[in-house]
């Protein structure tokens, strides 16, 4: 039988919190360093994508995020964990090479960076005790794709993704997956965009690339800090989201 450990003190509550917040913070100031390197605003990225490629990206995202769970947990059989800067280091090479060949070869490698993207949260969430084979699990880590990606604007819908979940089954995480992707959609619409510059495409795509899974592994560490703090502290979950939430709310000192 598994033995509890005494709840954490108040002090470690807060100090925690804190140390979450400040990774939010990071998170949101990914996307101005690739604005700054792409030039030109998020909103505008999408009007240089094909109208037919704009109406298909929510299925393509739907079908990449369907095709990621299954490619993303075979490869815990290869290598059980890997290090956040491979997860970066893999992105930013393949959004490199996705930039190279124009619009053809950048929508070639978007499932591949969406599985990589998802494998780089699933580790993250093994670094705070949790299993990515369970459902709940599962869910929760398609869940940090709800997340605002670093292109958008910071409107606080980047919140959202911390509510409690539902019952969690495989009907259920087809559902989220649904409601995920026309989301999802829109960021990496904006990510293919930014590939197809003249010239640029290739350095766009490694900088997209590079923020993007910079932004989810801050993200998936404030959703499963979150979690595992809930746990650690014997308190509610959504009472932690509500006391996080009030801290992202003002600016947050470095320590």
């Amino acid at each position: 039988m598994e033995i509890l450990e005494a709840p954490i003190a108040p002090e470690a509550v807060e100090a925690r919190l804190k140390v979450l917040a400040q990774r939010h913070a990071r998170a949101s100031n990914v996307g101005i360093q690739v604005l700054n390197v792409i030039g030109g605003q998020a909103e505008t990225l999408l009007n240089r994508l094909p109208n037919g490629v704009r109406t298909q990206l929510a299925e393509r995202t739907d079908q990449a995020l369907t095709l990621a769970m299954e490619a993303a947990h075979r490869s815990r059989g290869v290598v059980e964990v890997s290090p956040s800067w491979m997860g970066r280091a893999l992105t930013t090479a393949m959004g490199a090479a996705g930039g190279m060949g124009g619009l053809p070869t950048a929508l070639a490698e978007l499932p591949v960076t969406v599985t990589v993207l998802l494998r780089t949260i699933q580790d993250v969430a093994v670094e705070h005790g949790f299993d990515p084979a369970e459902p709940g699990v599962q869910y929760d880590c398609i869940q940090v794709f709800a997340a605002a990606g670093p292109l958008d604007h910071d409107d606080g819908s980047d919140l959202a993704f911390l509510s409690t979940r539902m019952a969690v089954t495989g009907t259920a995480i087809k559902s989220l997956i649904a409601r995920v992707a026309p989301r999802l959609a829109t960021v990496l619409g904006q990510k293919l965009a930014a590939q197809t510059v003249p010239v640029l495409g290739a350095a766009a795509g490694a900088a997209t690339n590079y923020a993007y899974t910079s932004y989810y592994q801050q993200m998936a560490h404030v959703h499963f800090g979150l979690r595992r703090l809930a746990i650690d502290a014997g308190k509610p979950h959504g009472e932690l989201i509500e006391d996080f939430r009030k801290l992202v709310e003002v600016p947050v000192k470095k320590a």
